[in-house]
């Protein structure tokens, strides 16, 4: 969930560089990509929440996203995915102390931040 959010936030990004839109065109892109960073910080606020339970209170892992999807449906299936599942909580490498999620964390709140600070400009 969150490598899509990235790559979200990455494409609103790119297309405005490109697109150079006026005012309110930038004001739309700026409101995308915020809540595309929006949506990846609580998914990585979650996983960061999911590393610091616990082993024996984490929940218990689930399916793919894929079968999820094709199972229930994309709104049963992403409900499901919202709910996690036990294998986010594992930390197999660190930087600086800091796990790939609390990086993760700290870029999607780095863009959002960025996003409101080009509005404003704009």
């Amino acid at each position: 969930m969150q490598r899509g959010f990235f790559y979200a936030v990455l494409i609103v990004f790119g297309l405005a560089a490109l697109h150079a839109p006026g005012r309110i065109g930038a004001a739309l892109y700026c409101l995308l990509g915020f809540l595309f960073a929006l949506g990846g910080t609580a998914t990585a606020a979650r996983q960061v929440w999911l590393q610091h339970l616990p082993p024996e209170k984490r929940p218990a892992c689930g399916p793919a996203l894929d079968y999820l999807l094709s199972a229930f449906g994309p709104i049963e299936g992403l409900s499901r995915v919202l709910r996690g599942s036990g294998e986010c909580g594992a930390v197999d490498w660190t930087l600086l102390s800091f796990s790939i999620p609390e990086w993760t964390l700290a870029a999607f709140v780095a863009f959002a931040i960025w996003a409101v600070f080009l509005a404003r400009r704009a």
